[in-house]
């Protein structure tokens, strides 16, 4: 449903003209796994809702850029199903498969110094797995279970504002007059507390405790940068190595077997152990990290026939300034200042941090999507 209301906007002649608000039930803002989740279990309770995602695509920190038919991971790579039963249930209900993560063999370990000695491989515990087709593979199938008209791409929200008639959001630049405008009933974050706080204004004032409270949780993976090189044939196999190695000097300090569960292509994975303010004073960091494989698995590894990198302390809808430096432990997450909801319990808090249950991991956000659908009155 469409209202004509007060809200104007000024056009490039310097006219100012009535704006157009949508009206819906619940807005959920983010589209990452939680909000996702959160759309589709909103439509299985038959509400009314659209999804606003300030990027060009959905996943949030999802996402799997795609080489030969194979999907690289370059956000969230496993889950573990001996101990996160909601992703075991979802990837079986989606009819997705997941496959052991390669770790069979020998693993390397590069000193402080540069030099490289072979040891004893280290399967994780409990076994982690990946998903063929890449975790971006749960977002499409959950997304085709939306209407398509209940996801909006490149809406990123700037002002959340509570009135009498319910929250009133704003679409566009934080420096400019919104473009579009949404009245629901209840708005569902469904994006890092910390972001939150740092981009969206809220009408009136969120208390001083609850914004610093906000501010306080770290946003996962913000301060990450991963890497994922393919290679047409896995020959670190074939000298017994697991494709696991651990490394001192840098710039990656930790990487993995990427591979998929058939017949290639294949790859080697993981992370730059360097601080997010390090990476951007390093210009030419992709060919250290590909000088680095070398080092560890043999000149082979400094040819890829691939290669990807994302570092998430550079995307200005998953990390803030307060994000950069590097997280040395998992934080102990939960919703802000032990708040699930405000105004009234208009607001409501859903991403992977404001969870008691694996917060930070994918489990999380499907724990956090649950939660506030039960308070979604439809």
């Amino acid at each position: 449903m469409v209202h004509m209301i007060r809200p104007k906007t000024r056009q490039p002649n310097g006219e100012r003209t009535f704006m157009n608000v949508q009206t819906i039930e619940t807005a959920i803002i983010g589209g990452g796994l939680s909000g996702i989740y959160a759309a589709c279990l909103l439509q299985q309770k038959k509400g009314s809702y659209v999804v606003l995602e300030a990027r060009n695509r959905l996943g949030g920190r999802i996402v799997s850029p795609e080489f030969q038919g194979f999907f690289a991971d370059l956000g969230p790579s496993w889950y573990w199903p001996e101990i996160q039963p909601k992703m075991a249930r979802l990837i079986d209900s989606l009819g997705l498969i997941g496959y052991r993560q390669f770790e069979d063999g020998l693993g390397r370990f590069e000193r402080h110094d540069g030099t490289v000695q072979t040891v004893r491989g280290f399967a994780m515990q409990p076994p982690s797995f990946r998903i063929c087709g890449g975790m971006n593979a749960i977002i499409e199938r959950l997304c085709a279970q939306i209407p398509s008209d209940a996801i909006l791409l490149n809406h990123p929200v700037s002002q959340i504002e509570k009135r009498a008639d319910g929250v009133l959001l704003s679409v566009g630049e934080l420096e400019r007059e919104p473009w579009k405008q949404f009245r629901a009933r209840q708005v569902i974050l469904a994006l890092p507390p910390r972001l939150a706080a740092a981009t969206i204004l809220f009408y009136p004032d969120l208390s001083h405790e609850l914004t610093q409270a906000m501010l306080r949780i770290g946003t996962w993976m913000a301060g990450h940068a991963k890497f994922f090189a393919f290679y047409e044939e896995p020959f670190w196999r074939r000298l017994g190595l697991s494709g696991e190695a651990f490394s001192e000097f840098g710039p990656l300090n930790e990487i993995h077997d990427g591979s998929n569960d058939g017949a290639g292509p294949f790859g080697l994975t993981g992370f730059v152990g360097l601080p997010a303010v390090q990476r951007k004073q390093r210009p030419h960091l992709n060919e250290e990290i590909l000088t680095q494989l070398s080092r560890i698995f043999g000149a082979q590894a400094s040819h890829p026939a691939a290669f990807f990198y994302r570092d998430w302390a550079q995307e200005p809808f998953t990390a803030t300034g307060f994000d950069q430096p590097p997280m040395y432990e998992h934080p102990l997450y939960q919703p802000p200042a032990g708040q699930t909801a405000i105004w009234e319990d208009s607001l409501l808090f859903s991403s992977t941090e404001t969870s008691t249950h694996h917060g930070g991991y994918l489990e999380g956000a499907l724990a956090a999507a649950e939660r506030v659908a039960m308070r979604i009155r439809c």
